[in-house]
């Protein structure tokens, strides 16, 4: 049997393909008033820390496999670095609309989460089951899914992945829920300007 070295330096070079993060600051805040599509067209970003490159690896293939456009945010390896930049680069393209959604994985997912929704318009949600991946996204609209590769194993990452992307966001008293959301980040945004 290979050693998880050889297998995660396989997934790197088969995932090899995947797009390049954007460099580019973003233009202006996007707060999308309604549900994107999740279609096999649909552009994901995907990001991680070292704890969580293995994890984004795999995800990030499976989600090309599937015809999904990913553009990888990093970290590229398993040395360590620091969450926080990782977070925030999948964050700022989410937040400019330039891809539909994010997936971003560190040890436990929790500061992932924390970073991702201190950008506006960013919507993040740490996932550990598939109750809370369809609760995230129908009752609260998620735009960023954050998953902690030290907690849960691949085969639930996947799960709890693919189930956040086939759930939609739902109408009614949900929609008006995070309308309010919205309003409290637009009233601080306001003030701090």
């Amino acid at each position: 049997m290979p050693s998880e070295a050889v297998i995660r330096e396989v997934v790197r070079r088969v995932v090899s393909g995947l797009t390049p993060a954007s460099t580019a600051e973003p233009s202006a805040v996007v707060i999308p008033a309604s549900a994107p599509a999740m279609t096999s067209t649909t552009t994901i970003a995907i990001g991680c820390d070292h704890g969580g490159f293995s994890l984004k690896e795999r995800i990030g293939f499976r989600l090309k496999e599937q015809g999904y456009e990913v553009v990888d945010c990093g970290t590229n390896s398993a040395e360590s670095v620091d969450y926080p930049d990782f977070a925030l680069a999948v964050a700022k393209l989410v937040s400019a609309g330039e891809v539909t959604c994010g997936i971003i994985i560190d040890g436990a997912g929790i500061g992932s989460a924390m970073v991702a929704n201190k950008v506006p318009g960013v919507r993040a949600a740490l996932c550990y089951d598939l109750s809370s991946a369809r609760n995230s996204r129908e009752h609260n609209h998620a735009n960023v899914l954050t998953l902690g590769a030290g907690l849960i194993g691949p085969a639930l990452a996947l799960q709890i992945t693919e189930t956040w992307l086939e759930t939609p966001w739902a109408p009614g008293r949900h929609a008006d829920r995070v309308d309010k959301i919205t309003a409290i980040e637009r009233q601080y945004l306001r003030s701090n300007a």
